[in-house]
């Protein structure tokens, strides 16, 4: 077979991250690049400070509440900013480390249902295998493809793809 050199389980690297939706948008009165959102997260609405633009009411995002803990080990909590109470925060893909977008808060689709654990993805299992000199197939994924395919026997799908001839 593959020799396994290790095996690395990917999991959210934050705890306590809910799916909220933004009901109302307002200005914030004592900075003008803030605003204060209403946010529910399936049971009660919160007061988020948040100063990113991509936003408005009836967006999906996640919800940082307080008690989570985001990647860094950054522990979130109720605190003032500029004498309004913010009770948690709205989360960019960055802060999350989904990605290095920082653009806005990360904007979910409608397959996430509000008041539920925000999971970006499955539990995920990653295999980092030792290709020998003597399996050149298994140098590409198909050829792993092909490989695990033949040893559970389920189908295989090949993506198609087409190569033109420039002259």
């Amino acid at each position: 077979g593959i020799p396994v050199e290790n095996t690395i389980e990917k999991i959210p690297e934050f705890s306590n991250v809910y799916v909220g939706k933004i009901l109302n948008i307002k200005k914030h009165p004592d900075a003008s690049k803030l605003t204060i959102c209403e946010v529910t997260d399936g049971t009660k609405t919160l007061n988020i400070i948040c100063g990113a633009k991509n936003i408005k009411p009836g967006d999906i995002v996640p919800l940082a509440k307080e008690g989570a803990i985001l990647p860094g080990n950054i522990k979130i909590k109720k605190t003032k900013i500029r004498g309004i109470l913010s009770e948690g925060m709205l989360c960019s893909a960055r802060e999350l480390n989904l990605s290095d977008d920082h653009t806005g808060i990360l904007i979910l689709n409608n397959n996430y249902k509000v008041g539920e654990l925000f999971q970006p993805f499955d539990k995920d299992i990653i295999l980092d295998l030792e290709i020998t000199p003597n399996r050149p197939d298994l140098l590409c994924i198909i050829g792993i493809a092909r490989f695990l395919s033949s040893l559970t026997g389920k189908k295989i799908k090949i993506p198609s793809y087409t190569v033109e001839e420039k002259n």
